[in-house]
């Protein structure tokens, strides 16, 4: 729950009882409940907000997000090239090795049959 364990948990309430008292934490857990819902209320009021402006302005929400969608797939390969750039060197010096190795074998073949 949240990255707190069941002992972390345990200390918080006891803090908190220790800080504020038995008294006051069912206003304190009212007044947290008010809180969260207004928040969720906001986000949500913003969210809808965004979507009819977006409507109104004839744009299409997907269309925005599948650009923005990539875009970071882009950075992502961009990013995994740079942190992991043997595997670019290593691709591109294999083909002319494996080209060379087989020139010599094609090379080597009439002498080694004739030897």
């Amino acid at each position: 729950m949240f990255g707190i364990g069941f002992s972390e948990l345990i200390f918080v309430i006891f803090a908190v009882l220790m800080l504020f008292g038995s008294k006051e934490i069912p206003q304190i857990a009212r007044f947290l409940g008010k809180t969260m819902a207004q928040i969720k209320n906001a986000t949500n009021e913003i969210k809808s907000e965004i979507s009819n402006s977006a409507k109104d302005s004839g744009l299409d929400m997907n269309s925005l997000t599948g650009g923005i969608s990539d875009e970071i797939a882009k950075a992502k390969a961009e990013i995994k090239k740079s942190v992991n750039p043997i595997e670019d060197i290593s691709t591109s010096v294999e083909n002319p090795i494996q080209q060379v190795k087989e020139d010599i074998e094609n090379l080597t073949g009439p002498i080694k049959r004739q030897g």
